[in-house]
Formats: C-alpha cells, sequence, structure tokens
C-alpha cells in the first residue's frame, strides 16, 4: 500500500484489512448493475481487484492505470478470466479508439490528475453515445486547489463537483457514500472530539463498537456500507453517474 504522510493511496487486498477492502469495492459493486454485459473501462484501476469485480458479470473489462508495477500485478493476481485486460496508460491520454466503451468507472482519481477537464475529454471520447460514466471523488465542505492529503491536487464540494460534471456530461445523479451508524454510535463519534478511540486497544474498540451496534472500520463490510441517492452530510466519498444522453435521448458529443 502507498502511503504518505498517513493517506493510503494503493490499496492491495492482500496486504489490507477488510473494512478497508470493503470500502473501496462498495463503489465497484455499485457500479456493477450498470456494467452487466458492457464493454467496461477501469480507469486507475490499481492492482485490478475491482476490474474483476466487474468481470464476474461484464461482457470485458479493461484495467487502466499509469503504475507499471499496478498492472503488472493486476496480471499476476486478478487476469484469470477471459473477458480482462490490464493495460499500462495515463488517464490523460488513454489509449483505446473513439466509442470503445459502453461503461466507464474512474474510482477516487480525478482529485489526482492535474488536468480535470482534459480527463473528462476523454471519458466523453471514448464512450458510446449512450455510455454511462460512473465517478466517485471524497466528500469535502468547500472546493480547495490545497487539500488536506498530499496525493490530491484538487477538491470539490458536491454542488462545485455536479457543475464539473455537468459542463461534460448533460445528466448527471450524485450519491454518498456512508457507513451504516447507530444513533448511539454517532453520539460517541460526536462527543469524542480529541479522538481518544483512536488510541484504545483493538479488542476494546471491537468491543464497544458491537456493543452499540456497529463494526470497527477494520471489521467492516459491504453490507455496512451504503450508497444513497442525494448528498448526505456524513457522506464520506461522493460519487456520480453521469449519462451521454439526457432525459431526451440527446447525446453531448
Amino acid at each position: 500500500m502507498n502511503e504518505k504522510h498517513g493517506y493510503p493511496e494503493r490499496i492491495i487486498p492482500d496486504e489490507t484489512t477488510s473494512g478497508i477492502i470493503a470500502i473501496h469495492l462498495k463503489r465497484y459493486d455499485f457500479a456493477r448493475s450498470f456494467a452487466q454485459g458492457k464493454r467496461v473501462l477501469d480507469v486507475a484501476c490499481g492492482v485490478g481487484y475491482g476490474s474483476r469485480y466487474l468481470a464476474e458479470t461484464a461482457a470485458s473489462v479493461t484495467g487502466v492505470d499509469l503504475d507499471l508495477g499496478a498492472i503488472s500485478y493486476a496480471k499476476t493476481r486478478y487476469a484469470d478470466l477471459a473477458n480482462i485486460t490490464f493495460v499500462e496508460g495515463d488517464a490523460l491520454n488513454l489509449p483505446f479508439d473513439n466509442g470503445h466503451f459502453d461503461v466507464i468507472c474512474s474510482f477516487e482519481t480525478i482529485e489526482h490528475v492535474p488536468d480535470a477537464a482534459r480527463f473528462l475529454n476523454e471519458v466523453q471520447r471514448l464512450l458510446v453515445p449512450n455510455g454511462i460514466f460512473i465517478i466517485s471523488t471524497p466528500a469535502t465542505q468547500h472546493s480547495t486547489l490545497k487539500p488536506k492529503n498530499p496525493h490530491h491536487v484538487q477538491e470539490w464540494s458536491p454542488r462545485d463537483f455536479d457543475a464539473l460534471l455537468r459542463t461534460h456530461f448533460p445528466h448527471v445523479q450524485l450519491y454518498s457514500q456512508i457507513r451504516r451508524s447507530t444513533l448511539i454510535a454517532t453520539l460517541i463519534k460526536q462527543l469524542d472530539v480529541f479522538k481518544l478511540r483512536a488510541h484504545l486497544p483493538i479488542s476494546l474498540t471491537r468491543q464497544i463498537a458491537a456493543n452499540v451496534g456497529v463494526r470497527t472500520m477494520g471489521d467492516v463490510n459491504l453490507e455496512d456500507i451504503e450508497i444513497n441517492s442525494g448528498i448526505i452530510h456524513s457522506a464520506s466519498e461522493i460519487v456520480a453517474v453521469c449519462f451521454m444522453e439526457d432525459d431526451l435521448g440527446n447525446s453531448k458529443r
């Protein structure tokens, strides 16, 4: 896992707790219904676990990443299905023909790229006229060009992210990714202003979590995470589904 100042950016399931994997895999789980039977491109696929998950229902999946090491790992670990391919490539200059994909996914990517508009232009170029783009980015209250995460170039508020996507796609639906919680668990988090929970033994935090009806971050599974329509204040990520056609079937090309 690639970390800088405490910010993990490269998720390798064989080396990562199940809870962290679930948080990332949930977005692929959300995308599976759109990808079923389709030609899918997964931009910034990392080591390929998400691409492999999509390939179980998609007609074909191509995972692309700038990191040759990640692509090499993906080819070794996650290329066991006949309909999955991994390719090295730059999100700003993708090595595919126009209109080559029905669905494009790109999760936690756009905040890393130096030119978001150029990236979205590439996505438009590669999608069929009625194609679908599914994207996620961290949820933040205010847009900024100086994020706390040193890996990020820019972060957007939900309103600004929606506006950015609508300059390229005629129809955009926003969703919020959240962890399920109980009222008492939420109250404990709000009262713990000094983050004392982080210094407790893991066995104790697990016991406390069980007592209030939740799991610790390291233990959560897909069922503990929700992606709900609209913007929710407690969201950790914004997920957007973008359509190349509007409700009237007008394509944006």
